[in-house]
């Protein structure tokens, strides 16, 4: 007699789960049936084309004998999910989705170290694939996306804001999502400018962050904590569609409090989200930001992220969301639309494993995601 014969007994006789069907997991996998496999066929027939067939010793033919696609996932030059490398920005607006880098943090006030985080957030990306088994989509079937690279940066301040609008605003007036990598925050400020000057009519602004970064100057410059402060400036990105949400804890100054009272923005607590669930707090938010407005730009701090699951960041801030309560809350976000989307403050040297990195990708990924099964971008391809 085997030691575990007497295991499970009272459910040996049982039938088991009777309604799989109402379980989101297999409805997923009947899902995944009706995304094509179009693009995963010409990533293959293009590694073999131009990467040569391999040896004759591989009994999969479908590899190449120099890698060409997304796999394998350590090698390969590090785009954003593997998607192509586009050196002539000028064809930025043939695709849907344009991946860029700015590596900047001469606006940071602490701990710098977020220039590296577009490297960070690219390498670990090659971890994800373009399909999600709960979404029902693959991206790379249902959008076209390209990796345009990194803004050209330099040791100046209000230079740099220069670069950075000018950069994001060729795409987005191409046509084009833009979806940035920061980079500390300090760069909403410029990326904002250029979303607003190419919107007619109000933008609005949702905003993950455990910091109201909302100063004037900080050290008598407009550096990391004062963004949404020359953002809410300019005249169609009103401060009343400013949403700020996850604030707390001891770090931020108290001018950007006072601002953020006199201009009116609303400013939702990581309390106030704890009190209300993620469902209410992402309606308010939407309530406030599309008020009247024609788009909305979505800016996710990483530190609005409890630094236990996100360390890699320049002023980390206990009690921040965790990580499934910050993705629902970016799906529910994504649903309506965002016209333009940052991820900043990523810093690779204080990060641990590249888990706070491989947090920032993952974001990004659910929300174009969430954005193509809701029909606000690309198309959602089924055979």
């Amino acid at each position: 007699m085997g030691f575990f014969d007497n295991h499970g007994l009272s459910y040996r006789a049982k039938k088991g789960i009777e309604n799989k069907e109402d379980l989101l997991g297999v409805i997923a996998a009947e899902k995944e049936k009706e995304v094509p496999k179009i693009k995963a066929e010409e990533e293959i027939r293009r590694g073999l084309e131009y990467g040569l067939e391999a040896a004759e010793s591989i009994g999969d033919r479908t590899i190449s004998c120099f890698s060409r696609g997304s796999l394998p996932p350590y090698s390969g030059i590090n785009t954003f999910l593997k998607v192509p490398y586009l050196e002539d920005v000028r064809d930025v607006g043939k695709y849907d989705v344009a991946f860029m880098g700015v590596p900047f943090d001469i606006g940071t006030t602490y701990r710098s170290g977020t220039r590296f985080g577009p490297q960070a957030i690219r390498r670990i990306s090659s971890l994800y694939t373009s399909f999600s088994f709960e979404l029902g989509v693959d991206l790379k079937e249902s959008l076209n996306m390209v990796d345009i690279g990194d803004v050209f940066t330099i040791a100046n301040i209000e230079k740099s804001f220069d670069q950075i609008t000018k950069a994001v605003s060729h795409v987005i007036s191409s046509g084009t999502m833009p979806i940035i990598f920061g980079g500390d925050h300090a760069i909403g400020y410029p990326c904002l400018r250029a979303v607003a000057e190419n919107v007619e009519g109000k933008v609005g602004i949702i905003h993950l962050d455990r910091h109201i970064d909302m100063g004037e100057k900080d050290m008598d410059e407009r550096m990391h904590g004062t963004p949404w402060f020359h953002a809410t400036n300019i005249p169609n990105a009103p401060a009343e569609n400013l949403v700020q949400v996850g604030q707390g804890g001891w770090i931020s100054p108290r001018e950007g409090y006072s601002n953020a009272r006199e201009r009116k923005t609303t400013i939702i607590t990581m309390a106030d989200v704890e009190r209300m669930g993620i469902e209410k707090a992402a309606e308010a938010a939407l309530e406030t930001a599309w008020k009247g407005a024609k788009a909305v730009y979505l800016s996710f701090d990483i530190d609005s992220i409890d630094p236990g699951f996100a360390p890699g960041t320049g002023t980390p801030e206990p009690g921040g969301f965790l990580p499934r309560e910050a993705l629902k809350f970016l799906q529910l976000v994504a649903k309506e639309g965002v016209c333009a989307m940052e991820v900043v403050e990523v810093s690779p040297p204080y990060d641990v494993s590249d888990k706070t990195a491989l947090l920032a990708a993952r974001a990004v990924l659910d929300v174009l995601g969430t954005m193509v099964v809701n029909g606000k971008i690309g198309k959602k391809i089924t055979s």
